[in-house]
């Protein structure tokens, strides 16, 4: 776990639309509050990741997503239930109105509710955090803070230093059909063996 001074530290950043490197329960991210104006294209400058490519979002759990999405099929519902807290992004319909500029297509939105104390307590004191991870685009993400300071330097704030973090990557679920099917975008932590399972309907890949 990490110092609570320094996520302290990173809340007061997040507030003034900086960009933090946070640990979660996959690789360490960047993080930022997606409601600060210019906070995004910090990130995106940052990571120097193409805006086609779209943020993700990390929520505390299933009750921050309302503000977000248009509606939660009974397919997603399940795999919350059965992952959240978790290594599992969820692309939903996005809200109408939902202004966040998250790059990519504008009618949706990746959330994911990490299984780490750090995302958590940083999602309930500032709000939902639009995310990536900690690496220049492209290049693979460093396990060690120190390695991601330094391949990052004065782009980011604060560095939120846990520990070793470098697990494979959340596995990623479009969850937007209107016919109840779901469909694997990538493969990670969890196997889609595992999703098709939760989900309880003959899903297609």
């Amino acid at each position: 776990m990490a110092p609570p001074d320094a996520v302290a530290r990173a809340a007061r950043a997040l507030r003034g639309g900086q960009v933090v490197v946070i640990p979660t329960d996959t690789v360490y991210g960047l993080a930022v509050d997606p409601t600060q104006p210019g906070a995004t294209a910090r990130l995106f400058a940052a990571k120097q990741r193409p805006r086609g490519v779209a943020l993700p979002v990390l929520v505390a759990g299933p009750d921050q997503i309302e503000a977000l999405v248009d509606a939660v099929a009974p397919p997603a519902a399940r795999l919350m239930d059965r992952f959240w807290p978790g290594a599992l992004t969820l692309i939903l319909t996005r809200r109408p109105g939902l202004a966040w500029d998250l790059g990519g297509d504008a009618g949706t939105v990746g959330v994911r509710c990490a299984d780490h104390p750090v995302p958590a307590a940083l999602c309930r004191e500032v709000g939902p955090l639009a995310t990536t991870s900690a690496n220049i685009h492209a290049r693979p993400t460093p396990a060690a803070a120190a390695d991601v300071a330094a391949e990052l330097g004065a782009a980011v704030a604060v560095v939120v230093d846990a520990g070793r973090c470098d697990r494979a990557p959340s596995t990623v679920v479009d969850c937007t059909a209107g016919d109840g099917s779901v469909r694997l975008v990538r493969e990670g932590q969890i196997p889609w063996a595992g999703v098709k399972a939760a989900v309880g309907a003959p899903p297609h890949r």
